[in-house]
Formats: C-alpha cells, sequence, structure tokens
C-alpha cells in the first residue's frame, strides 16, 4: 500500500472499535439488565483522515457519524456484524429489531434503516422518528448525494431499505481517491474528454464568442449565487443549444469547457435512459439527475432531439406517455443546478417549448473557406512535407468538408503515405481522401 493509502485507512481501526462498543451499549441496554454506559464521542474525528475531515467540514453530528459508519462497514469488514450478534448470542438466535438484509453475492448483514433505528435509538419512539429525517429529501444526505436508504417492495415500511453509501463516497473515505463513475444501466453516461486545446478548435467568431459566455458561467456562477447573494432571483444552473450539423465541433467544445475549468463531462447515452415501458424513461433520467445534482459535471446531451423533440398531438396512450417524458425532463433540466448542453442536428426537431428556457442557442455552421484552410494547415503532420503539387488553398476553397471530415482525411492521408513508405504528402492522396468522404454521405463530387 502507498503511504498516503495507509495514512487515509489507519484511522479505521479505531472508528470501527468505537462503531463496536456502541452496538455492544444496544445491545446490553436493550436486552440485558445492565445499565451500559454510552462509549465516548470526543476523539472520534479529530485526527486527518478524509472520513473525519468530511465529518468536520460539514458539521455531522454524532448519529450522522455513527449512520456513515454503519454504511461504509460492509465494504471494509464483510463478518462485522454478523462477528457482534455471534458474540452476543454464543447459542444461536435472531434479532429482528437489528434489522439488516443478505446480499445476493454478500454474505453478511447489510444494514437497513431499522438497523440505524435500534442502533441509535432502541425502544425509544420518539428517538426512532426523528432519525427518520436523516433520510429525507432536505437533509446533507439527500441533497449531497452521500447516503440514501434503497428502494423496497411496496407495503414495507420505508426504513426497512438497505442503508447505500455512494460509490464516490466509498472510494474517497476507504483509498483517498475519487471513482468516477462508469456507464452502466443505473448510470447511461461515459466520461469524455480531449488531448486537444483551445487553439484546436476552428470556428466562426460569433461562435467562439458565444462559447465564452458559457465559459464565464462557469467560473464565475457560484460568485454570483453566494457572494452576490443572487440566489434567490437567478435561477440555478445553465441550460445551452448547441446546433448545427454533424462533424462542426459541437463535442469538442463540450469536452474543451470542461478541460478548461475542472469539470468532467458526461455524454448522455440516450439509447439507455429512453424505454419502450410506462415511467421507465422518467426513473432512468431520474437516477442520472440525481448522481449529477452535486457535482460540477456537465451533462451533454448528444442528439438531442431523439428525446427533446416535438411533442406530438395526443391519438393514443403511446403519444401521451412520450409528452410526459418531454414535459418530465423540462422540470428536470430547469431544476439542475449544473451546465446542461443539448445538441442537435436540427434546430427545428427541438420543442419550442424547450427552446424558450435556454440561456443560449449556439449555431455550429459548416466552416467557410477561411476555418477550412486553418483546420488542413493546424492538423496535417509538421514532420512530413507536402508535394509542390499540393495546394491548401486550392484545396479548401474546391472542396466544402467539415472539421469532422477533414480530420478523416488526414487520417486516411497520413496511414496511406506511411505504408506507401512516400517521403511527402501527395495531392492525389488527399484527394483520395475527400473522395472517401464526399461518397461516405453520397455526395457527388468531381476531382
Amino acid at each position: 500500500m502507498t503511504k498516503t493509502l495507509i495514512q487515509n485507512t489507519a484511522h479505521f481501526d479505531s472508528k470501527l472499535s468505537y462503531l463496536r462498543e456502541v452496538i455492544a451499549y444496544r445491545l446490553k441496554d436493550s436486552y440485558t439488565n445492565d445499565v451500559p454506559v454510552f462509549p465516548r464521542f470526543d476523539e472520534i474525528i479529530s485526527d486527518d483522515s478524509l472520513f473525519s475531515e468530511f465529518a468536520r467540514v460539514k458539521q455531522l453530528s454524532q448519529d450522522e457519524i455513527i449512520t456513515l459508519l454503519l454504511a461504509i462497514v460492509p465494504h471494509l469488514m464483510p463478518n462485522f456484524f454478523t462477528s457482534i450478534i455471534s458474540d452476543f448470542l454464543p447459542n444461536g438466535g435472531e434479532l429482528p429489531e437489528f434489522g439488516g438484509v443478505k446480499g445476493k453475492n454478500h454474505r453478511g448483514i447489510i444494514p437497513t434503516g431499522e438497523t440505524v433505528q435500534f442502533i441509535l435509538g432502541g425502544n425509544d419512539i420518539q428517538k426512532r422518528i426523528a432519525l427518520t429525517e436523516m433520510f429525507h429529501e432536505d437533509h446533507l444526505f439527500k441533497q449531497e448525494g452521500v447516503l440514501y436508504l434503497d428502494s423496497i417492495p411496496m407495503g414495507e415500511p420505508r426504513m426497512s431499505g438497505r442503508l447505500i453509501l455512494d460509490e464516490e463516497y466509498i472510494a474517497l473515505f476507504s483509498t483517498g481517491s475519487i471513482l468516477k463513475p462508469t456507464m452502466s444501466k443505473d448510470f447511461p453516461a461515459e466520461r469524455i474528454e480531449t488531448q486537444l486545446e483551445w487553439t484546436d478548435l476552428v470556428l466562426q467568431s460569433k461562435t467562439l464568442q458565444q462559447i465564452k459566455e458559457i465559459e464565464s458561467w462557469l467560473n464565475f456562477n457560484e460568485m454570483v449565487l453566494n457572494d452576490w447573494d443572487m440566489k434567490s432571483r437567478i435561477k440555478p444552473g445553465y441550460r445551452i443549444l448547441f446546433s448545427g450539423p454533424p462533424g462542426t465541433g459541437k463535442t469538442l467544445t463540450a469536452t474543451l469547457l470542461g478541460k478548461y475549468t475542472g469539470s468532467d463531462v458526461y455524454r448522455v447515452d440516450l439509447s439507455m435512459i429512453v424505454s419502450k415501458y410506462i415511467g421507465e424513461t422518467e426513473k432512468n433520467l431520474s437516477k442520472l439527475f440525481d448522481k449529477a445534482k452535486n457535482k460540477s459535471w456537465i451533462l451533454f446531451f448528444d442528439e438531442a432531439d431523439a428525446i427533446f423533440g416535438k411533442r406530438t398531438n395526443v391519438r393514443d396512450a403511446h403519444d401521451k406517455y412520450a409528452n410526459q417524458e418531454v414535459s418530465y425532463l423540462l422540470q428536470r433540466i430547469e431544476a439542475h443546478p449544473g451546465l446542461v448542453i443539448l445538441a442537435t442536428n436540427f434546430k427545428n426537431n427541438i420543442d419550442t417549448a424547450f427552446t424558450r428556457r435556454f440561456q443560449s442557442i449556439i449555431e455550429f455552421e459548416n466552416p467557410s473557406y477561411k476555418e477550412r484552410l486553418e483546420l488542413w494547415k493546424n492538423n496535417l503532420p509538421n514532420k512530413v512535407p507536402l508535394a509542390n503539387e499540393v495546394s491548401l488553398e486550392d484545396v479548401s476553397k474546391k472542396y466544402a468538408l467539415t472539421g469532422a471530415n477533414i480530420m478523416n482525411v488526414i487520417q486516411y492521408v497520413c496511414l496511406k503515405t506511411a505504408a506507401s513508405q512516400h517521403a511527402e504528402i501527395l495531392l492525389e492522396t488527399i484527394l483520395e481522401g475527400v473522395k472517401k468522404e464526399y461518397l461516405k454521405e453520397g455526395k457527388m463530387i468531381t476531382i
């Protein structure tokens, strides 16, 4: 183990020892004639671990800290709870008041809300009810996506849901590193990055100026809302529509915004969100927005008209629920406190009721001759000279390619030139690549 990892995890020995004492106190108090004393709490978060730092910064109460420990224990010591109960009941038996459930793979006890109520509240009804507030919508645990109760079958007590600690906090508290979520059915988005720089993004000056406005929001939004006390006047979040043909720089712009403002960019996979089953689309979207709510992420919906398109006249039940999905999206995106970028190839396909809610609509136009020439000059390899017959000015004027098209041609040219072992890039090779791009899109070309 690295020195940093050892420093961050060493504190768990004392914390879990303390938690064991707390559970032992509750068992003795509830099932024996002893009059135990609740373990001293004073120094449990006095160390310099990330767990303790989080507890201090967020000013967590004793009950909240113990609840966090209960939630993380199964990820550190699977037999923690079973060993305590076995020691207390050496001849076997059950403690239904303790709560907890078994997992499909996990062989130990997974604590539930009932476990929290029993350990911290015992048989005190008022205390048990008060503890449910830790799982309300307005509590820090829910607001910041730290901890929640798993859903339960209809009709069963809400507090019987499993205690779920967010994976990012499990990683943060146990290893000291932040775990980036990966695409799954519960998180239908992938993190996208780029090695390129702003200078590699060739756009018209009007478009670049509008993009700078987004960068300003990312850099100064917190100052405007908090330091300038504008929370009551300005809606949270920022909603942008990128509109333009494929290959004009919409995705690259989103990734560069993230790169230069320190924000992770997640491209949402609409195919994993949209469901033919009624209510499932809303559920999938809810998971995504709940996860992103308290993160400084940029959510990027590519080809957004697939789900954000115009609402239809209601002819049947399918149309009715499709329109409900759009309405739900309107609500969630308007309430989302972060940056949401929708990208579409055709702006007119987006519901007008939705476009009114955008702070900005940015048009990404096909590059003009000037931008095409800049793209050719910036991206052809410096280490391989152009043949004398190559005029990038002529190529730029004659062939109206997008930035993505030009990059595809350049890749083809590099590979063909290397494979042919030519000492320079030939015009013939460039034109072959241009022809491939035209044919791919079903366009006529005269070379």
